[in-house]
C-alpha cells in the first residue's frame, strides 16, 4: 500500500488504529517518562556550558595537531587541573574551558597553549564569563519558559474555546519538555543558550502539530452529542489517524535537515559546534510528533469523559452497546471495551465530483 493509499484508507476509517482506546497506556507512558526525566535531572543533573556556570575559555585555530592532551598538560602544568574540557572546532581548531582562572594566569596559560600547538597568541581567543552572568542567563532562560507556557495555555483556550484542549496540549508540551531535557541529563551533552533556543523552538513545533490534531478534532466532534452512534473518543480517534500521515510527513521533512545539521556538527566539525541546538531539535521534534499523536489526544479524551456532557453522553453510547459499570464525573472509569472504528465517505484521489458538486452561483437581483 502507497503512502497516498494508506492516508486515504485511514481518512475514510477503512483502515484505522486504535490509539485512543489504549489512552491510559499512552498516559501512563508519559507520565512514568516525566517521572524518570525529572529523577535523572535530579541524580545527575545537566552539563552547563560556561556561560551558565562562568569561567575561562580558550578558542584555539589553525592548531598543527588536534591531539588533546596536549591542552590538559598545560592546563596541569598552570595549576588548573579540576574543571578543564577540552572539544574539538572544526578541522584545526580546539576549545579549552576551565573555571575562572584570573587575569594574570589567563595570559601565561594563553602563551602555554599556543607554544604547544606551534601557533602564534593572537590564533588565541580568550572568554571570561562571571558567574553572575551566567545566573542571570539561567533565570532568563527559566523566565522565557513559563512565559511561553501562559502564553500558550491562554492562547489555546481562547482558540479552541475549550479549557481541555489547553490543558492536554500543555501536558504534551511538558512531556516533551520533561523528556528532551531528561535526554540531555542522561548522555550528559552540554547545555548552552543554544540549546535553550532549540527547546522553545521544539515547543513551537510540537504545539503546531498538536494544533493541527486537535483542529481536526473540533471538526469532527462539534455536534458530538447530537447523535448516538459514537463517542467523543472514537471521533478523536478518526481524527488522530486522519492527520496521522501529515504528521509523519511533516516529522520526516523537519527532521531531515536538523539530522543533516547534526551529523555535519557531531562528525564533521567536531563536537560543540552547531550539536548543542541539533541535537535538542531532532529530540524535541521527535517526541512532540509522539506526543502530538498519542498523549495530547489522550489526555483530551480522558479529560472530557470527567466532565458530564460528554461523559454522560459516552456513558449512554456505551450502555446502549450493552457494557456495564460504565460511570461518569470524577469516578469514570474511562473504559471503553466495546470502542468503534468510525466509517466515513470513501476517497477517490483525483476523483472529479461532477458538476452537481460544484458551488452555484447566486443570480443577480
Amino acid at each position: 500500500m502507497s503512502m497516498a493509499s494508506w492516508g486515504n484508507a485511514l481518512y475514510a476509517g477503512e483502515k484505522s488504529y486504535p490509539l485512543i482506546k489504549h489512552r491510559k497506556v499512552w498516559f501512563t507512558t508519559g507520565a512514568v517518562v516525566i517521572l524518570i526525566s525529572i529523577l535523572l535531572i535530579t541524580v545527575r543533573g545537566l552539563n552547563p556550558s560556561i556561560e551558565f556556570r562562568g569561567g575561562s575559555q580558550f578558542a584555539l585555530a589553525h592548531v598543527q595537531t588536534t591531539e588533546q592532551q596536549l591542552a590538559y598538560d598545560v592546563m596541569n602544568e598552570n595549576g588548573v587541573g579540576e574543571g578543564v574540557k577540552v572539544s574539538q572546532l572544526g578541522t584545526d581548531g580546539l576549545r579549552v574551558q576551565s573555571q575562572d582562572i584570573g587575569a594574570d594566569k589567563t595570559a601565561t596559560v594563553r602563551a602555554a597553549l599556543a607554544e604547544a600547538y606551534g601557533i602564534s597568541e593572537g590564533d588565541v581567543d580568550v572568554t571570561n564569563i562571571g558567574p553572575s552572568w551566567g545566573a542571570d542567563v539561567t533565570k532568563k532562560a527559566l523566565q522565557s519558559l513559563v512565559i511561553f507556557l501562559v502564553l500558550v495555555g491562554a492562547m489555546m483556550a481562547f482558540y479552541f474555546r475549550s479549557w481541555t484542549m489547553s490543558l492536554a496540549a500543555l501536558w504534551a508540551l511538558l512531556h516533551d519538555v520533561f523528556l528532551t531535557v531528561g535526554f540531555f541529563s542522561l548522555i550528559q551533552v552540554e547545555v548552552s543558550p543554544a540549546t535553550v533556543i532549540g527547546f522553545l523552538t521544539i515547543l513551537a513545533y510540537s504545539l503546531y502539530d498538536t494544533v493541527v490534531v486537535f483542529d481536526r478534532v473540533r471538526e469532527l466532534t462539534r455536534n458530538v452529542t447530537k447523535q448516538s452512534r459514537y463517542t467523543f473518543g472514537e471521533l478523536v480517534n478518526l481524527a488522530v489517524n486522519q492527520t496521522l500521515v501529515r504528521s509523519i510527513n511533516t516529522s520526516i521533512i523537519a527532521l531531515l535537515p536538523v539530522g543533516s545539521i547534526l551529523f555535519l556538527g557531531s562528525f564533521l566539525l567536531g563536537a560543540g559546534t552547531l550539536t548543542d541546538i541539533s541535537l535538542a531539535l531532532f529530540v524535541g521534534m521527535t517526541v512532540g510528533t509522539f506526543s502530538s499523536v498519542f498523549i495530547a489526544p489522550a489526555v483530551l479524551v480522558m479529560l472530557e469523559n470527567k466532565r458530564a456532557g460528554i461523559g454522560g453522553h459516552t456513558k449512554s453510547i456505551l450502555e446502549a452497546r450493552g457494557q456495564k459499570t460504565v460511570k461518569v464525573g470524577a469516578d469514570a472509569t474511562d473504559n471503553d471495551s466495546t470502542f468503534k472504528t468510525v466509517q466515513t465517505s470513501k476517497l477517490n484521489p483525483g476523483h472529479h465530483l461532477g458538476q452537481a458538486a460544484q458551488p452555484k452561483r447566486k443570480k443577480r437581483k
